[in-house]
């Protein structure tokens, strides 16, 4: 008997427009995805809380509870994925949302398949096999090779995947954690913006490179400022603490 396929991750779409929010979750559905709405901050943080959706679309200007503080509350209770949309694109409403803990952003109005793209991608990199594979033997009967990374106080177990900092853990939402893996996989290389756009985000076209920084300030203040150094004009580095 074939197995049944696996369901599609349910979304949770906070948005108070009626029409967008109407039209949008009409959208997603036709591409299969389960959508449950919110019309406000607080009903939409209610939702998070009883649906436990796969991931959250949440649009910045809500009423009770704003989209950006929506994303803290929900962040400070789950590493779900979030997607934050917004018809504002000055670099301070992008900024102050990914600060919040979102994963990435769209800018309304939007084409349904880009959106739809997005999502994938975040759920893509975010899920449970995101991450490069640990470190193995090559072969049955050779020994299995330490998983653990370690830099200074440093270290980064690719098998659990979890960070810890002079012995303490250190939690990071799955996006930060696939950024600080390419770093730890190489140590005082010069990693690019757009290399990390394309290997952390998994973005084939040119995006906006504010989501790599905004994510490396997220990372250096969990993991020390020191570690990460800016190359200007090119990108980040990761180096030893003196």
């Amino acid at each position: 008997m074939t197995a049944a396929p696996p369901p599609m991750p349910r979304i949770l779409l906070v948005e108070d427009d009626e029409v967008i929010r109407e039209a949008t979750q009409m959208a997603l559905e036709r591409y299969g995805f389960p959508v449950d709405t919110a019309a406000d901050g607080l009903e939409g943080l209610e939702a998070f809380r009883t649906r436990r959706p796969d991931l959250m679309l949440i649009d910045v200007m809500l009423p009770l509870l704003d989209g950006v503080g929506l994303c803290r509350r929900v962040r400070e209770e789950s590493r779900l994925p979030i997607l934050m949309m917004s018809a504002r694109t000055e670099p301070v409403d992008v900024v102050s949302g990914l600060e919040a803990g979102a994963d990435d952003y769209v800018v309304k109005p939007f084409e349904i398949a880009v959106l739809v793209a997005r999502i994938r991608t975040v759920l893509r990199r975010t899920g449970p096999a995101a991450g490069p594979a640990p470190d193995s033997g090559s072969a049955a009967g050779q020994p299995h090779r330490s998983a653990v990374r370690v830099i200074d106080d440093l270290e980064v177990d690719t098998d659990a995947m979890e960070v810890r900092v002079a012995g303490l853990p250190v939690p990071l939402t799955p996006t930060e954690l696939r950024l600080l893996l390419e770093f730890t996989a190489a140590p005082g290389v010069l990693m690019e913006r757009q290399t990390l756009l394309s290997r952390v985000w998994d973005y084939a076209w040119d995006a906006d490179s504010r989501v790599v920084d905004v994510h490396v300030q997220r990372l250096r203040a969990k993991i020390g400022a020191g570690r990460i150094e800016t190359v200007r004009g090119f990108g980040y580095r990761l180096r030893r603490v003196p």
